[in-house]
């Protein structure tokens, strides 16, 4: 008889079963994939085109013709929302990424190589988080240029620090773990130790933090595209459709309600799933 040795659970496994365990977890997925699904087919689902105005059914109430309505502009709401889903997807991905970018690094050689590299550093994250996160984003917005892409940029920027923070408290404890001194007995560079030892090591919280802030930069792209510094008419996004919606407010006070609620379950959803993840990979927090 052929001796069997036990697999570990592959990760594809282990992810299932997380879901499984975790009913709010695997509903905040099942929300985002249902929003990048629409983000990717709105040519297909949308009933119109976003940016197709009427002007003689402007401000029109539900219908069979159109399911949510009609903005001041004469325009399909609900097409406007569907459309509105890759932009504002797009920003809260792009502004998270630049961050990781940015932060992630930064942490790690604050925290690997202390002295002098880590005193800078950590002034440097000081300042930066000692002014409030959207008055940040609006000046550097300002500086760059309106637009989605900048004030994206502006975003990631501001988010940078927090990341750079939790990354470099992290690389405070795995640096001195026995097998990074067992690596650089061994002649290994610092480089070789940060990319294979201590940033495998040391992920696990930025991972958490990562899926939190996309629910805070879906947020501040909604601010900014509010204030008229993310994207620009006639392009359609959810925060861009509520400043359109405010201006009609008195008249027709429901055409908040889409992108509001748009806005509202994204970030739930997002925030749903980074609590989940933190439970799930702090053992201190498992029932």
């Amino acid at each position: 008889m052929r001796d069997t040795v036990a697999r570990p659970p592959s990760r594809l496994r282990g992810f299932l079963s997380f879901l499984r365990r975790d009913l709010r977890a695997a509903l905040a997925l099942g929300v985002l994939v249902l929003l990048l699904v629409v983000a990717v087919l709105a040519p297909w689902l949308s009933p119109y085109a976003p940016t197709t105005q009427n002007v003689s059914n402007m401000l029109a109430e539900p219908s069979a013709a159109h399911w949510l309505g009609t903005d001041d502009l004469g325009r399909d709401i609900l097409s406007r929302l569907i459309y509105g889903a890759p932009a504002s997807l797009f920003a809260s991905f792009l502004a998270v990424s630049i961050a990781v970018a940015i932060g992630v690094p930064i942490g790690l050689a604050a925290g690997y190589f202390g002295g002098w590299v880590d005193d800078l550093i950590s002034r440097a994250i000081d300042t930066l988080l000692s002014f409030p996160a959207i008055v940040l984003a609006i000046a550097v917005t300002s500086a760059l240029g309106v637009g989605l892409t900048n004030g994206m940029i502006a975003v990631g920027i501001v988010f940078s620090p927090q990341l750079a923070r939790l990354a470099r408290a992290r690389t405070l404890v795995v640096r001195s773990e026995l097998y990074v001194d067992a690596a650089r007995c061994f002649g290994a560079s610092s480089r070789h130790i940060l990319w294979r030892h201590v940033l495998p090591n040391a992920i696990q919280p930025v991972i958490v933090q990562v899926t939190l802030l996309l629910a805070a930069a879906l947020l501040a792209e909604a601010s900014l595209s509010f204030l008229g510094l993310g994207i620009q008419p006639p392009n359609p996004s959810w925060g861009a459709m509520l400043a359109r919606a405010y201006q009609t407010m008195e008249v027709a006070p429901e055409q908040m309600y889409p992108p509001g609620l748009a806005i509202l379950v994204t970030a739930l959803a997002f925030n749903a799933l980074g609590e989940s993840l933190r439970v799930a990979l702090d053992p201190t927090l498992k029932k």
